[in-house]
């Protein structure tokens, strides 16, 4: 139950944590901490969010009251809330991490859900697949021919880059002799095409 973890600290102490931890998820869309700490910071970051979506003068105060930074707190009444007007709870995720390296505590990241996503899922699949099924059809014949073309210019292309380096691998390294090996097929290859 959110709000009942003493997390081994003092109310006062706790209280604290809490409130800067929120603050910080606030203002930078995401947290690592102790996977029982982010279940804490998003019941809070939650609540403040909601606040937000009311966007009163009490709500605003209430922020204030939580919130350490003001410019976090207008950042989330002005942008933040504004984003999840039509979701009805659950703005952030918590994806586990795995045992921290020191004392194999479970971390985590606490982050806010991307707003835009959910909006653009929902409105892009209706319109693109009305717009894409003529279009589809007609470029379909349109691109083979193009990827038959490519492939032709990439075979000359590397040729002539295997040439040149020939000439300047004849002097120094062994590696740069393997890199002949390979090539000198392909140049006896081309004298005997011209």
């Amino acid at each position: 139950m959110p709000g009942t973890r003493k997390l081994g600290r003092p109310t006062a102490h706790r209280k604290a944590m809490l409130r800067g931890m929120v603050t910080l998820l606030l203002e930078n869309g995401q947290i690592e901490t102790t996977l029982t700490r982010a279940k804490e910071v998003r019941s809070m970051a939650e609540k403040m969010i909601t606040l937000g979506k009311k966007n009163t003068l009490a709500s605003r105060r209430a922020a204030l009251a939580y919130i350490t930074k003001e410019d976090v707190v207008s950042k989330l009444f002005n942008e933040i809330a504004p984003g999840y007007a039509k979701r009805n709870g659950g703005y952030t995720q918590i994806f586990k991490l795995g045992a921290r390296r020191g004392d194999a505590a479970e971390m985590a990241i606490v982050r806010l859900i991307e707003k835009d996503v959910t909006e653009e899922k929902k409105a892009v699949p209706a319109k693109k697949p009305t717009a894409k099924k003529p279009a589809a059809k007609k470029p379909a014949a349109k691109k083979p021919a193009e990827k038959a073309e490519a492939p032709a210019e990439v075979e000359q292309a590397p040729v002539e880059a295997v040439e040149a380096p020939v000439e300047a691998t004849e002097t120094p390294a062994a590696p740069k002799k393997r890199t002949t090996r390979k090539a000198a097929p392909k140049k006896e290859e081309t004298p005997a095409e011209e």
